[in-house]
């Protein structure tokens, strides 16, 4: 679940902001100052910032400014003056869109997911992971416990890649879905609990479980009493 950081004044824009991406699964916290705003992001670490440019202590191109002194997290920018000075300044301050006020919020939450996309694409993952005694190869696709290769179906390696790069976090059906079958793949989540169940079977022995969170998803943990 990405989490959604909205500094904007207009509680009436927040509140809109909000109904739309928590219906599309995004979790929001949000600010009306900006200094709040910059308190709020050291303190949340959101995974992407909705930024207006008029704000009633400093203005959004300070706050883009201070936090591009420290964060890539992205920024989409808003305004509601049409100059396109302010989409230029904002764009050379490092923020990654930009969208005039009034917005339909549909187009809102689309940019957000756009802008996620982009953002996670240019991310590169990691070659190899070590986690719980378990070593996972990802350009071979190999995993090795106790100097063992484990072998794995194609999703049971790429679900078992998603745990062990999230370990000791739990993990939604969802969002399993979502990375390890894609965006597009609408199947039920019951295709997660096969996959899983199956997963954990083949772990059994090694320093690596997988526990059941009911009602919401699973996640990666060290073996009771393993060594």
């Amino acid at each position: 679940m990405a989490k959604i950081l909205i500094i904007d004044d207009e509680v009436h824009i927040i509140e809109l902001a909000k109904l739309y991406l928590q219906r599309d699964g995004f979790q929001v916290e949000y600010a009306t100052k900006g200094q709040d705003g910059l308190a709020m992001w050291a303190s949340v670490n959101p995974d992407l910032i909705i930024l207006d440019i008029m704000l009633p202590d400093i203005d959004g191109f300070d706050v883009c400014r201070k936090i591009r002194e420290k964060s890539k997290v992205p920024i989409l920018m808003l305004s509601a003056r049409r100059e396109d000075v302010d989409k230029i300044v904002g764009l050379e301050l490092g923020a990654d869109d930009y969208l005039a006020k009034p917005f339909n919020p549909s187009e809102l939450v689309a940019r957000v997911k756009a802008i996620l996309r982009r953002s996670q694409a240019e991310v590169e993952p990691p070659q190899t992971i070590d986690v719980y005694g378990i070593h996972i190869d990802i350009l071979k696709r190999e995993v090795v416990i106790k100097n063992e290769q484990l072998k794995l179906r194609t999703k049971e390696f790429d679900l078992l890649s998603v745990f062990a790069q999230n370990p000791d976090i739990v993990l939604t059906r969802e969002r399993l879905l979502n990375q390890v079958w894609g965006y597009d793949y609408y199947g039920e989540t019951r295709t997660v609990d096969v996959h899983v169940n199956h997963l954990r079977d083949k772990l059994e022995g090694s320093p690596a479980d997988i526990e059941t969170f009911r009602g919401t998803g699973y996640k990666l943990v060290e073996r009771k009493g393993a060594k």
